[in-house]
C-alpha cells in the first residue's frame, strides 16, 4: 500500500514533532531514609492544615485527585506536594521507605502512620495529626476523615510510623517540585 520511504518519512517525522522528553519525566521518587530540612516549626502544622482541606472527598481506589476521589496514598501525596511541594512515591509500601522510623509514643503532627488493612504489611497509610488521631482516605464508600489510632480496629493493624519532615536535618533525596 505505501511506500517504505514514505513510512520512514512520516516516522521520522512524527518523532521530530513530538514534545522532547528533557524536562518532561516527573520527578524522581524520593530515596530511602530520605527527610526535609524544615525552616520552621510550622511546616508541619502546614501539613496538617493542608490534610484537612481534603475533609470529606470520596474514597476512590487509585484515586489521585480531590475531584474524581482519592485513595490513602494519593492523598498523602496530594497533601506533601501542595503544602511543600513534595512528590512522595505512589504507594503505602514505598512510602515506608522513606525517613526515620518512630516510635508510635514519639508522633508528632505531619509523620506517616502504616497500617496493615489487606494482610499485607504497610497496605494503609495516613498522617498523624495529633492527640493520637491521624487523617487518612479510609476505604470504598468512605470520605477522607480524622480518626482515632486508639481504636482497637487500628491499634491491632499499627504498623509503624516514619517522619519526613526534620527540623534539624539536612536535605537527602526528597525532590522539590515547586
Amino acid at each position: 500500500m505505501y511506500s517504505r520511504p514514505l513510512l520512514i518519512a512520516l516516522l521520522a517525522l512524527a518523532c521530530a514533532a513530538s514534545p522532547a522528553a528533557h524536562g518532561s519525566e516527573p520527578p524522581a521518587a524520593p530515596q530511602a531514609g530520605g527527610s526535609l530540612m524544615v525552616g520552621s516549626g510550622s511546616t508541619a502544622q502546614e501539613l496538617v492544615n493542608q490534610g484537612r482541606s481534603y475533609l470529606g472527598v470520596p474514597y476512590r481506589f487509585g484515586g489521585t485527585s480531590p475531584a474524581t476521589g482519592l485513595d490513602c496514598s494519593g492523598l498523602v501525596q496530594n497533601v506533601f506536594r501542595n503544602a511543600l511541594g513534595l512528590q512522595l512515591p505512589r504507594t503505602a509500601r514505598e512510602m515506608a521507605g522513606l525517613g526515620s522510623h518512630v516510635e508510635r509514643n514519639q508522633l508528632r503532627p505531619g509523620d506517616l502512620v502504616f497500617f496493615n488493612t489487606r494482610r499485607r504489611n504497610f497496605s494503609h497509610v495516613g498522617i498523624y495529626v495529633g492527640d493520637d488521631q491521624f487523617l487518612h482516605a479510609p476505604a470504598r464508600g468512605g470520605r477522607v476523615r480524622v480518626e482515632s489510632m486508639a481504636t482497637r480496629y487500628w491499634t491491632k493493624r499499627f504498623n509503624g510510623a516514619r517522619r519526613l519532615v526534620f527540623e534539624d536535618s539536612l536535605p537527602s533525596g526528597l525532590p522539590d517540585i515547586r
